[in-house]
């Protein structure tokens, strides 16, 4: 399929990161197709947040109104979210990039369309939760799965209020509290994503849901904005608290302390009963 390239976005190397691009090129008619390449597996570092935010504003503001896709130009990997060690030690990630970028999304002027070809992990699956509708590749290449429960880390509201948004109790319990990983078919059969396939199936469903119109009478953000008010505040939220993992450690492990006191003074207690 003939595809025309509009623009490229950097995304500035760091330490263990060696960089990479977001491209944005054409494949139909007012689609743009943003297809973000940083090895090895798309994380969510701050650079890879401005570029990504750098090709929306590009897209919003030097182009007509039309549908934005995302994908990965690694075909393991559509997201394999944070790398946890740099997002709590980089000063304002969460509120300045992770943050920004999800609400941008969710609150974008018009259609967004997430094509997940590969792994979809943790903060990578909410990053396709914030756009408008999903399609994951079929073939059984890739897994989407919130998986805190397997490294022991709490879900924030920020992060855990789109899925309440967006998926049945049911799912989400068996997302957050089972940590399962969806294939595409059980993506589908789950809610999770609208579509199976690649990106003829994105330009399907955007093709038979009239997407490409959806976003020129100037409404489309501001009805995104009132659908998902309660994420969209969590978001903006300064005062919201982010993951401090020692701090959750160090009140778990204060919690445990306590509830064992509290059971050795029962058994304590259980013991003189019985001498009596």
């Amino acid at each position: 399929m003939a595809s025309t390239e509009l623009f490229s976005v950097p995304i500035p190397a760091r330490p263990s990161y060696p960089g990479g691009s977001v491209v944005c090129t054409t494949p139909a008619p007012k689609v743009y197709l943003l297809t973000f390449t940083s090895p090895s597996d798309n994380r969510l570092t701050p650079e890879f947040c401005a570029a990504l935010l750098t090709a929306l504003d590009i897209v919003e503001f030097e182009h007509e109104p039309g549908v934005v896709v995302t994908t990965s130009g690694i075909r393991k990997f559509y997201s394999n979210g944070l790398d946890l060690e740099l997002a709590v030690t980089v000063p304002g990630f969460w509120e300045d990039s992770l943050y920004t970028l999800y609400r941008r999304f969710l609150t974008y002027p018009m259609p967004t369309v997430a094509l997940i070809n590969g792994h979809a992990f943790a903060g990578g699956i909410i990053l396709a939760m914030h756009h408008d509708y999903r399609v994951f590749t079929d073939g059984g290449r890739g897994f989407a799965c919130v998986n805190e429960l397997e490294f022991g880390a709490p879900l924030p509201p920020p992060l855990s209020s789109i899925f309440r948004i967006k998926t049945a109790p049911s799912v989400y319990r068996t997302l957050v509290l089972e940590a399962k990983r969806f294939d595409g078919k059980g993506a589908l059969e789950a809610g999770l994503v609208d579509a199976v396939g690649e990106l003829d199936a994105a330009l399907k469903l955007i093709e038979d849901r009239g997407l490409v119109v959806k976003g020129t009478k100037g409404s489309y953000g501001a009805l995104k904005a009132e659908m998902y008010k309660e994420s969209v505040a969590l978001l903006d939220a300064k005062d919201v608290k982010i993951l401090d993992l020692s701090a959750f450690r160090a009140a778990n492990k204060k919690r445990k302390e306590e509830g064992r006191a509290r059971v050795k003074q029962w058994r304590e207690s259980q013991g003189r009963k019985a001498k009596l």
